[in-house]
């Protein structure tokens, strides 16, 4: 059996040959004076009406009330801006160089995630540290969550796909317990919603202070290392002849890198995708500008993108929004949709391959028809046990003959207005997860890549800004109408994705990359929403975001209750292509199916499914991922076998996973989704471990 391609480095190793120093220095000159003229600019925008000239005029000190602004306000916010970009410039351009990668980043390796939670985990109860203290306890959090992103996907080098998918699911998780925090320690915590996105503002430089001398230190190690970071670039086995300790040199840079996202994430929160977009950007200039992939240039000339994208990004806000925009709506979400379209437009240029490109049922085991049936059955059971359990458990427990009694119309008006409250909540679980779970295994078959699911193509970003915008503006809108803009906006999202994706046929890799930046441009954009519409009401945004049944009524429940009877069918008659697009590409063709026609088909009947889930219940992840393997895992790869016990097997796990939320800490609730992401993070990192292992396995 012949290995499956590796795929090529994706950052080249830094050319040999004579610096072109003129041009070089050009470059640091053309961008420091760039950095001046948007400094400058950054400084004349504010709350106050203290414009340019007024800080003109502090040349000859005849204006105290632009001094005051000016040291209390502007310059805090200025500077802070500076460190910011600076350190994840510096870390992006770092990560990106260990792992050959350039989608690696502080947050496609979630290590912003693994910050923000370390942080909000201590500010939920109640414990209020200096900046110092803070930044030991993100780096903590940090560096744990990259170590577990790297080591699942081989050190980032075994494709952008798999570092995507990791650093995102690992991210979700970590996102998810935050959200929970954020939720439960609403008063404790209040203002962290947009500060978890990144805002420049600072009451004064206390923090600035005491966290720039981390920043400076980090940042001159890795210049002095950059010689070294160069020699790893050719290779591993290549810098292991010259000499370099190659594990300690990666091992360090990491550690560098994480200290500077910890330390900007302490000041501001997480930004969003500066450490991406700025190493893009520079190495976009090596054409003209030969020599800019040498570390002691690309690090610094990263540093200075860095503050160039961070500044910018507030300066349009404000010049677009107003001065008060800079402090209603974080920084980090101009960002984010900065790094989302700079994500896409690298997708575009990618080149499918890499370890993930495998069926998705290649490795599951023959089963017999009578252990198919089986396992059918014991699907039901468990399913039926989900649902009675999630009619009899949450604040108010009741029996199985109450349930019985309310059945029959003959219980007592407390009973009564219980469990009136309770099935439409147990339905639209069931019922979500159903469609969740067939809509996952339809993604993944089309696909061919075992580890992508619905929310990875946009749709739920799509469902929830549509969902949302419409709760936001429209606060009385009825259920209908929530549900049937949540649906446009899945299918506008997913026809985006799906009509970018296509270049000359379908890529999945590129599909999935895609659908991850429309992802966190659609997060952006909710963000700015909830921020910027409706401050004091985040939790309304949080709860639905994190996948909940609170207060579901049966017309929330009828929409998703169609979309299984209409689409399920459809997808289960066409079982036979499933199981040809899994394989390839060519064997459907040669076999008469008319592939784009029925991978659009497929793709648009799951993104049907999801987006009517999404309209019912919200944001609930994993489901979509953990149900079809597990499916695969019991049955085999034949969908006619898959479709049925991954339907059962979602509809049980979120029924569970509603019913734990309810009485866990009842008479409070956890959101459904947040349960979910829980229970599918364990599951989906040994997923990708076993996948890592069968990748070594056939080099």
């Amino acid at each position: 059996m012949n290995a499956p391609p590796r795929p090529e480095p994706a950052i080249r190793p830094a050319p040999g040959g004579r610096l072109a120093a003129p041009r070089v220095a050009g470059v640091f000159v053309a961008a420091a004076l760039l950095l001046l003229v948007v400094a400058a600019v950054h400084l004349t925008q504010g709350t106050s009406n203290v414009g340019a000239l007024d800080l003109l005029r502090l040349a000859t000190g005849a204006d105290d009330e632009a001094a005051r602004v000016l040291v209390a306000s502007r310059l805090p916010r200025l500077l802070a801006g500076l460190a910011i970009g600076v350190a994840l410039g510096f870390a992006g351009a770092a990560l990106q160089s260990i792992a050959r990668n350039p989608l690696a980043s502080p947050d496609t390796l979630a290590v912003n995630a693994g910050a923000h939670l370390a942080i909000v985990a201590f500010a939920a109860f109640g414990v209020s540290l200096p900046a110092l203290p803070a930044g030991g306890l993100a780096f903590c959090g940090g560096l744990a969550a990259a170590g577990l992103v790297m080591a699942m996907s081989s050190g980032g080098q075994a494709g952008t796909t798999r570092l995507i998918l990791a650093g995102s699911a690992t991210a979700l998780a970590l996102g998810s317990v935050t959200t929970l925090l954020l939720l439960l320690f609403e008063q404790a915590t209040i203002g962290l919603f947009a500060w978890g996105n990144g805002s420049l503002v600072q009451s004064d430089l206390t923090s600035l202070t005491q966290l720039a001398p981390v920043i400076v230190g980090a940042v001159v190690v890795l210049v002095l290392l950059g010689h070294r970071l160069d020699i790893l670039a050719l290779g591993d086995d290549t810098a292991t002849v010259l000499g370099l300790d190659v594990r300690r040199t990666r091992v360090t840079v990491l550690v560098l890198a994480v200290l500077l996202s910890a330390a900007a994430v302490t000041l501001t929160g997480p930004v969003g995708f500066v450490g991406l977009c700025a190493p893009v950007i520079v190495r976009l200039l090596a054409p003209v500008v030969p020599g800019v992939h040498r570390h002691r240039v690309l690090l610094p000339l990263s540093g200075i993108a860095g503050v160039i994208i961070v500044l910018g990004s507030d300066v349009l806000l404000r010049a677009v929004l107003g001065g008060q925009a800079g402090v209603d709506i974080p920084t980090g979400v101009v960002t984010t949709m900065l790094g989302a379209a700079i994500l896409i437009w690298l997708a575009r240029r990618h080149r499918d391959a890499g370890p993930t490109r495998r069926p998705p049922g290649g490795h599951a085991a023959v089963r017999s028809a009578t252990f198919h049936r089986g396992v059918v059955a014991l699907s039901a059971v468990l399913t039926v046990a989900a649902v009675t359990v999630g009619m009899l458990a949450g604040d108010t427990w009741v029996l199985l003959g109450d349930v019985l009694n309310w059945v029959n119309g003959s219980t007592g008006p407390a009973y009564t207005f219980v469990l009136d409250q309770r099935w439409p909540r147990v339905a639209a679980a069931v019922l979500a997860g159903a469609a969740l779970a067939v809509a996952g295994t339809t993604v993944q078959a089309v696909c061919r890549n075992p580890l992508a699911e619905p929310g990875i193509l946009g749709i739920t970003a799509g469902a929830g800004l549509g969902a949302v915008g419409l709760l936001t503006f429209v606060p009385l809108a009825g259920v209908w109408a929530v549900s049937g803009v949540a649906g446009l906006g899945a299918m506008v999202a997913f026809a985006l994705v799906y009509g970018l994706a296509w270049r000359g046929g379908l890529s999945s890799d590129r599909l999935v990359l895609i659908g991850f930046g429309a992802w966190q441009g659609g997060l952006a954009v909710i963000t700015y929403l909830v921020v910027a519409f409706d401050p004091w009401n985040t939790g309304k945004a949080l709860t639905w975001l994190s996948g909940s049944t609170y207060g579901r009524m049966p017309a929330q429940v009828l929409p998703v209750l169609i979309a299984l009877l209409v689409f399920t069918p459809a997808v289960v008659a066409a079982r036979r292509e499933l199981d040809l697009m899994a394989l390839d590409d060519d064997t459907p063709r040669v076999l008469g199916v008319r592939l784009e026609r029925t991978r659009l088909i497929a793709l648009g009947a799951a993104a049907l499914l999801t987006s009517t889930a999404v309209s019912a219940v919200g944001v609930i992840g994993f489901v979509g991922l953990v149900a079809p393997h597990a499916a695969r895992a019991l049955v085999g790869g034949r969908h006619s076998r898959v479709l049925p016990v991954a339907a059962l097997l979602g509809a049980a796990l979120v029924s569970i996973a509603d019913t734990l939320g309810r009485t866990v800490i009842a008479p409070a609730q956890i959101p459904a989704g947040l349960v979910t992401a829980m229970i599918g993070t364990p599951y989906f990192i040994w997923l990708l471990w076993r996948s890592r292992a069968v990748a070594s396995t056939t080099r």
